[in-house]
């Protein structure tokens, strides 16, 4: 087996008196997408904070290469390769698709945002911006307001500003949310041809989009790491079923 790209080794976050991750471990090889699924509450967002940096752990280590960026902040980790989405979509809607992600590169490369004005033409912004575009089928929207877009669209965007940084591991939250239909089949199509040139960890609620596109799933419930493995290992899993309740048709659909 591949060294892993990511491990976390026994990461602990408490809130008050609720445990929002509990000792986990977990590890992603390079070039799989590891989804990570559990009910709401479960912890999922914290530990994406956690692995972004954007949330200490109360205790444990984040491995990123066998390197300890346990306590590296979030600009450290993504020089070091790491790039994330959110649930929110977040980009600048009076700007062009184009202009989002030129931004994109620009604030990985370390330049200040006052002389974004002046670098809007700089070709070392531009060329990389309009391929991550292309690589995520929006290359004919480029001169689009970002506002005018649709949501589905706006999903794609973000991901092309967290590929233009070129990323050894892509922290992907939520990426279908809010979308239904044709905007969900796009979505995976997109995450599905990133997959093996990139890395990815996936949180999602769409089981369909989950048990389409993993190599390996871990399932957390109440902050614990109850069962990781292949799709079918999940499906079979009756402590999974269990976590569900209800839910267990989304795993045998």
């Amino acid at each position: 087996m591949a060294e892993p790209l990511l491990e976390t080794r026994d990461l602990v976050k408490s809130f008050g008196g609720v445990r929002a991750t509990d000792h986990v471990s977990l590890t992603v090889l390079p070039g799989e997408i590891h989804a990570v699924i559990g009910p709401n509450g479960a912890g999922k967002t914290t530990l994406i904070g956690q692995l972004a940096g954007e949330i200490a752990p109360d205790a444990g280590t984040v491995l990123l290469a066998g390197a300890d960026v346990t306590r590296l902040p979030v600009h450290a980790r993504s020089a070091l390769g790491l790039a994330r989405s959110f649930q929110v979509t977040s980009i600048f809607g009076e700007f062009t698709a184009l202009d989002n992600v030129a931004l994109a590169v620009q604030a990985h490369a370390g330049h200040s945002f006052r002389l974004w004005r002046p670098a809007r033409g700089e070709a070392v912004l531009r060329e990389p911006a309009r391929a991550a575009l292309a690589a995520v089928g929006l290359a004919h929207r480029a001169d689009a307001p970002a506002a005018h877009l649709a949501h589905g669209e706006q999903r794609q965007l973000e991901i092309a500003m967290a590929l233009a940084t070129r990323p050894r591991l892509l922290l992907l939250d939520e990426p279908m949310a809010g979308m239904a239909g044709t905007d969900s089949e796009r979505m995976v199509d997109l995450l599905r041809g990133l997959k093996g040139g990139h890395t990815l960890v996936l949180v999602e609620h769409d089981m369909d989009a989950v048990f389409a596109l993993a190599d390996r799933i871990s399932v957390l419930v109440y902050g614990r790491i109850i069962a990781t493995g292949a799709p079918r290992e999940i499906r079979a899993n009756p402590e999974v079923e269990q976590a569900y309740l209800g839910e267990q048709d989304l795993l045998h659909a």
